[in-house]
C-alpha cells in the first residue's frame, strides 16, 4: 500500500528489521533517550505530573512550540494534542489508508447465505460446526482488541500520529463487531451461544485468556511506562495483540471462511471477511511498525533474553491456534484440515518472527494456501467470489504494492 513501510504479510514481502532507520525516524533519538545507566526515562515523572501522556493536563500559557525531536513513541515530552509538526508519517499514512477502506457490513447482501443456511442439505454438519465456532471466536475477539486499544494502548503511545490511527482502528473494530451482529441476525443464530462461545468452547477460551493476561497490567490506572520493566510490559502487550491476536489467530478463521467462498458457499460472509482481512492487514502492519519503532528508540529493551521470551510467546500462541484448528475442524472439509492449518500457522509464525527481526521458531515452512494471496489483490474489478465490485472507497485511490 502506498506509503506503508511494512507490506503484505505473505512470503514474498520483505521483513523489516529493527534498526535506527525505522520509517519515521527523522533525526537521532539521543535528545530524549533513557538514562544509559538505568534505562529509566528521566521525563517519565514529568509526563505523569503534567498530564501530557493523556493530553488532558492543564494548558500552560506561553509554552514553547513543539519541536519534532521531542516526539517519541513512548515517554515523549511533546504535547500529544499537537499533530504537527509530524514525525511518524508512516502512522499517518495508515490512518489515511484506513479511511479510504471504509465499508459497512450492511452493504453486503446476505440473501444467498440465508437460503443456504436454511436449506437442509446446504451445508454439511462439519461445515456448520466450523462456521459457528469461527463466528463465535470472532464475535468477541474484535471487542477484546478494541478494549485493549481504548483502555490500554492509547494512553501509553505518546505521539498524536499513532493515536490518530488508533482512533481509526477502534472504529474499524466496532464495524467488525457490527459485522458479526449482522451475520447472527441475518442467519437467525442463537445470540447467547454465539457471543458467549469464548466462555464455553475451551479452544476459544484458552486463546482469549492467554492474550488478556498481557493487557491487565496496562489497564491498571496506576500503570506508567518510563522504566525498563513497564516499557517491556507495554511491548509484550503490543506483541500479544497486534502480532499474535490480529496477526496469527485470525488467519485460520480467514482461511476457513474464504475457502467456503471459493466454493460459492456463504458468499456474503466470505465477502465481509475479505473486507475484514483488508483492515486487519493494516492493523498488523501498524503494530509491527510501532514495535520496531519503539525498539529503535529504546534498544535497551530488546535484549537477547527478551527476544527469546517473545519467540516463546509466538510458539505458545501457535500451539493454541493449532488446537483451535482441531476444535473447529475435527475432520477435514473444503480442502482444509487441521494438519494443513498447523503447517500454515508454522509459516505465519516464522513470518512474524522475520518481521520482528527474530530467528524463526519452526523449521522452514511453506504456505499450504497460496490462494489466500488472491484475497489481498483488491485491484481487481471483482473479487474471486464473483459476487460484486469490491473496490468501495470514500477517499482517494487505494493501491497495493
Amino acid at each position: 500500500m502506498r506509503g506503508l513501510p511494512v507490506t503484505l504479510d505473505w512470503d514474498d514481502a520483505p521483513a523489516p528489521q529493527p534498526t535506527a532507520g525505522v520509517p519515521g525516524a527523522r533525526r537521532p533519538f539521543s535528545e530524549t533517550a533513557p538514562d544509559a545507566g538505568t534505562g529509566v526515562d528521566p521525563h517519565a515523572a514529568e509526563l505523569d505530573s503534567a498530564g501530557t501522556a493523556t493530553g488532558l493536563g492543564s494548558v500552560e500559557a506561553g509554552a514553547g512550540r513543539v519541536d519534532v525531536s521531542e516526539k517519541r513513541m513512548i515517554n515523549g515530552r511533546a504535547d500529544v494534542n499537537q499533530l504537527l509538526p509530524m514525525k511518524y508519517t508512516w502512522a499517518w499514512d495508515k490512518y489515511l489508508s484506513g479511511c479510504g477502506n471504509h465499508w459497512m457490513p450492511t452493504e453486503v447482501s446476505m440473501q444467498a447465505d440465508i437460503a443456504l443456511w436454511n436449506s437442509p442439505g446446504g451445508l454439511t454438519d462439519d461445515e456448520r460446526l466450523m462456521l459457528k465456532r469461527n463466528l463465535g471466536f470472532f464475535a468477541t475477539a474484535e471487542s477484546l482488541v478494541a478494549n485493549n486499544i481504548v483502555l490500554a494502548v492509547y494512553r501509553h503511545l505518546t505521539n498524536p500520529e499513532c493515536r490518530q490511527y488508533l482512533l481509526r482502528q477502534a472504529f474499524e473494530e466496532a464495524v467488525h463487531t457490527h459485522t458479526f451482529q449482522y451475520i447472527c441476525e441475518s442467519l437467525g443464530l442463537d445470540e447467547g451461544e454465539l457471543f458467549n462461545m469464548y466462555r464455553e468452547v475451551p479452544s476459544i477460551t484458552e486463546k482469549d485468556a492467554w492474550a488478556l493476561q498481557y493487557t491487565q497490567a496496562l489497564e491498571d490506572p496506576e500503570f506508567r511506562t518510563g522504566t525498563p520493566e513497564t516499557d517491556t510490559q507495554f511491548l509484550r502487550d503490543l506483541i500479544a495483540f497486534y502480532v499474535i491476536f490480529e496477526g496469527m489467530w485470525f488467519y485460520t478463521g480467514f482461511a476457513q471462511i474464504l475457502s467456503l467462498g471459493r466454493r460459492n458457499k456463504m458468499v456474503g460472509i466470505a465477502e465481509q471477511y475479505q473486507y475484514i482481512l483488508r483492515d486487519e492487514s493494516i492493523h498488523l502492519n501498524f503494530g509491527i511498525d510501532t514495535i520496531n519503532q519503539i525498539k529503535a528508540e529504546n534498544p535497551h529493551l530488546w535484549s537477547e533474553d527478551f527476544q527469546e521470551e517473545v519467540r516463546g510467546m509466538l510458539r505458545q500462541a501457535c500451539e493454541l491456534e493449532v488446537a483451535y484448528g482441531r476444535s473447529t475442524m475435527p475432520r477435514g472439509l473444503l480442502g482444509l484440515n487441521a494438519e494443513l492449518c498447523e503447517e500454515y500457522m508454522h509459516f505465519i509464525t516464522n513470518r512474524r518472527c522475520g518481521q520482528l527481526g527474530l530467528a524463526p521458531v519452526y523449521p522452514p515452512a511453506e504456505n499450504p494456501f497460496p490462494w489466500m494471496s488472491e484475497v489481498m489483490d483488491l485491484g481487481k474489478e471483482k473479487n474471486f467470489f464473483e459476487t460484486r465490485v469490491i473496490e468501495y472507497q470514500t477517499g482517494g485511490g487505494l493501491t497495493w504494492d
